[in-house]
C-alpha cells in the first residue's frame, strides 16, 4: 500500500479543521465516544489478518506474538473502557466545608481539545491505538502520527481508521521526521510521544513555543533481579518468564523488556544453563522470534559486541545475519560496566548478566542509576520486596514476572525521570487526555462580612476560627458571645 504524505502547507488546514470539529461539541457527546470505541473494537477484530500481515512485514512477528502483545491486549482494553466510560465521565462529588453552606463542589472531567499522538515502531499497533482509545474516550479530536519505521502498519492505520472512526475528528498523518517537526509547529492541547529521549527533547522544545503539555514515554535500562530460588520448578518458571520478557517480545526491542540481570555469583551458572536449555526448547524455528527492525538497528546492536572485552563475555549465542536481520539470543556474563552495552539501552536480543556478592547488593547497584521504566525481581523474600519498593524509584515494579504489568488496565503505565512522565492504560488513558475541572456552586443566602476589609483584630479572630474549622467558636462569636471564645 503506497504511503501518502501530506504536503507541509496542508497541515495547518488539517489542524484548524480538527479544532473546528472539536469546538462544534460533537466529540463531547457520550454516544460519540462510545461509537468510536466500538469502531476500534471492530477494526481490530474484523481486520485481524491484515494486521498480522502488517506486523510480520514490519518486524517479522509471528501472528501468535502479535495477538498476545498487541491485538489481544487492545481489544481487552477497549472493552474495559467502553464498559466503564459512563462512570468515568460522570462528575465526582467533592467535599465542601460547612462554612461554605449552602454549597456543593464537583470535579467534572472534560476533553482537553485537539491532541497529537506520536507512536513508536516496536509495538506499532498497540502504541498507536491504546492512547488513541483514551483520547477518544475523553472526548478529544485526535491526530495520530504513526512511526514511519513500521511502514506497513502505518499504511494500514491510515487506510482503515477513516473506515471505522469519525474521519472528521480522527486523522492519521504519515511521514518521516520532517512531518513530525512540522506538526509540532502548530498548537495542540496535548502531545503524547513514545520513543527515544533524543527525539523527546525535540518534542518538548517545540511544545514550549505554545506551552503545550507533553507526556513522554521513553526507554530505559530495565533491570531484573534474580534471587536464589531453591525449587527447580520455581527456577524454571522464572526462566520462562525472563525469556518471555527478553526475547519473546519483539526480540527485546521493547521499552519494558528486561535489559540486564543482577544475580548472586554462586547462582549465575545455574541460571545461565537453565536459560540456554529453555531457549533451545522455545525457539525451535527462527520465525518464533521477531527480527531486528532494520540494518541501522542491526548494526547498532552488533557494534555493541565488537568491543573485545564485551565479546569475550559472551557465554551463549552471538551469531548475527545481516541479510535476514536476525540476531541469535545472546547471553553475556559480566561485561565491563563502563561498556556501551551496560550504559546504553540495548533494545535487542542481547542479555548481560551481572553478578553481585549478595542479592541485597542489587539495591545499592541500582540507586545511582537513572530511574528505569520498570524494575523486575524474582524472589520470595518479602523483606527484599519491601526494600526494592521503598529504596528504588521506577515507573513500575513487578515481582516474579515481567512485562505483564503493561497489559493490566487497572494500573498506570508510564515512566519517571529519564524514562518519561505521564501515565496511561485503562482509566489512566482517559485521565491523561482529560481536564479535571473544579465546579463550585454557592448560594447568595449567607454572607460573612469578616471576609472583607476594613481589617481589624475581630476579623482576624473570625478567620482563624474558619481555617481551623472551629465552628462552635465561630457561631458563638457571631452571636456576640465573645467571652466564650477566648481561644481564638
Amino acid at each position: 500500500m503506497a504511503e501518502e504524505k501530506p504536503q507541509h502547507g496542508s497541515l495547518g488546514g488539517l489542524v484548524a479543521g480538527m479544532r473546528e470539529g472539536h469546538e462544534s461539541g460533537r466529540t463531547k457527546e457520550l454516544e460519540w465516544r462510545q461509537a468510536q470505541l466500538g469502531g476500534l473494537i471492530r477494526l481490530i477484530t474484523e481486520e485481524e489478518d491484515a494486521i498480522f500481515n502488517a506486523l510480520h512485514e514490519d518486524l517479522g512477528k509471528h501472528r501468535v506474538e502479535s495477538f498476545r502483545d498487541e491485538l489481544g491486549v487492545l481489544v481487552k482494553s477497549f472493552r474495559n473502557t467502553l464498559q466503564n466510560l459512563k462512570k468515568w465521565v460522570a462528575p465526582e462529588k467533592a467535599h465542601a466545608p460547612l462554612i461554605s453552606f449552602p454549597c456543593n463542589a464537583l470535579v467534572v472531567p472534560e476533553p482537553i481539545g485537539v491532541v497529537l499522538i506520536f507512536s513508536c515502531w516496536n509495538l506499532p499497533l498497540g502504541l498507536a491505538l491504546e492512547p488513541l482509545s483514551g483520547a477518544l474516550a475523553a472526548g478529544n479530536a485526535v491526530v495520530l502520527k504513526p512511526s514511519e519505521l513500521a511502514p506497513s502498519t502505518a499504511a494500514f492505520l491510515a487506510a482503515n481508521i477513516p473506515r471505522y472512526l469519525d474521519a472528521k475528528a480522527v486523522k492519521v498523518v504519515q511521514g518521516g521526521p520532517e512531518i513530525g517537526e512540522e506538526l509540532m509547529e502548530h498548537r495542540w492541547d496535548k502531545v503524547l510521544f513514545t520513543g527515544n529521549a533524543r527525539v523527546g527533547r525535540i518534542i518538548m522544545t517545540k511544545a514550549a513555543k505554545h506551552l503545550t503539555p507533553v507526556a513522554l514515554e521513553l526507554g530505559s535500562k530495565c533491570p531484573c533481579i534474580v534471587d536464589w530460588l531453591d525449587s527447580k520448578r520455581d527456577c524454571q518458571v522464572a526462566v520462562n518468564r525472563i525469556i518471555g520478557a527478553k526475547w519473546s517480545t519483539c526480540a527485546g526491542q521493547a521499552c519494558i523488556a528486561i535489559d540486564y540481570i543482577l544475580v548472586e555469583e554462586q547462582f549465575a551458572p545455574i541460571l545461565i544453563e537453565l536459560l540456554k536449555s529453555t531457549l533451545e526448547r522455545f525457539f525451535t524455528e527462527p520465525e518464533y522470534m521477531a527480527r531486528i527492525l532494520n540494518e541501522k538497528h542491526f548494526d547498532r546492536l552488533t557494534n555493541l559486541l565488537k568491543d573485545h572485552q564485551v565479546a569475550s563475555s559472551i557465554v551463549h549465542g552471538g551469531h548475527a545475519d545481516r541479510k535476514t536481520l536476525r540476531i541469535e539470543p545472546t547471553i553475556l556474563l559480566n561485561p565491563p560496566l563502563d561498556s556501551d552495552i551496560m550504559t546504553e539501552e540495548i533494545f535487542g536480543p542481547l542479555l548481560p548478566i551481572v553478578t553481585v556478592n549478595k542479592t541485597e547488593d542489587c539495591i545499592a547497584f541500582l540507586k545511582p542509576k537513572p530511574k528505569p521504566l520498570a524494575i523486575y525481581a524474582f524472589t520470595k523474600d518479602e523483606m527484599l520486596k519491601q526494600r526494592i519498593i521503598a529504596e528504588t524509584s521506577s515507573g513500575s515494579v513487578t515481582f516474579n514476572d515481567a512485562i505483564v504489568q503493561y497489559g493490566l488496565d487497572s494500573v498506570p503505565f508510564g515512566g519517571i525521570g529519564q524514562s518519561g512522565f505521564g501515565q496511561y492504560h485503562g482509566k489512566y488513558s482517559f485521565e491523561l487526555f482529560s481536564h479535571r475541572k473544579a465546579v463550585l456552586r454557592r448560594s447568595l443566602l449567607i454572607e460573612f462580612m469578616f471576609r472583607y476589609p476594613p481589617w481589624d483584630e475581630y476579623k482576624m479572630g473570625m478567620l482563624r476560627r474558619v481555617f481551623r474549622f472551629d465552628y462552635l467558636s465561630l457561631v458563638l462569636a457571631l452571636l456576640g458571645l465573645r467571652h466564650c471564645c477566648r481561644t481564638a
